[in-house]
């Protein structure tokens, strides 16, 4: 069970495994420093989900949005959001109420707009290879 865990960054795959297998909520919240692994970890989830193009951060599109053969995955990179009303304009409420996979970079910075039922995943940097996640639902 994946409450708190320190994994090794070849273990990846196994952590994203427990995230989709433990999350309660298909809104999943990671919380991270700059250069964490949190862009990593959910290009390994969308992959895990089905998704097979090629993944990556929508920093400067806000969100990226794949296809699974079920689903949809949204991925979210809030960095650059200095105002919620900016996450409005995206038309975020239509995206965390569509019943698809939401996976949200820098959710702080929307914090006031996710809905309560959500999981959290916090992952710390240890060291250049070992990581610490901790996941709350």
């Amino acid at each position: 069970m994946l409450v708190q865990k320190e994994f090794n960054l070849t273990q990846i795959d196994e952590i994203a495994t427990a995230i989709l297998a433990q999350s309660k909520h298909k809104i999943i919240a990671f919380h991270g420093e700059m250069g964490v692994g949190k862009t990593t970890l959910i290009k390994v989830l969308a992959k895990q989900l089905g998704v097979h193009e090629l993944t990556n951060s929508p920093t400067f599109s806000i969100v990226n949005e794949y296809r699974t053969p079920n689903d949809i995955v949204y991925h979210f990179d809030c960095y650059r959001i200095e105002d919620e009303v900016e996450a409005y304009d995206i038309g975020i409420e239509d995206y965390l109420y569509s019943d698809a996979w939401c996976f949200i970079e820098w959710p702080e910075r929307i914090k006031n707009l996710l809905p309560n039922d959500i999981t959290e995943v916090t992952i710390e940097k240890i060291n250049e290879q070992l990581r610490s996640i901790r996941l709350k639902n």
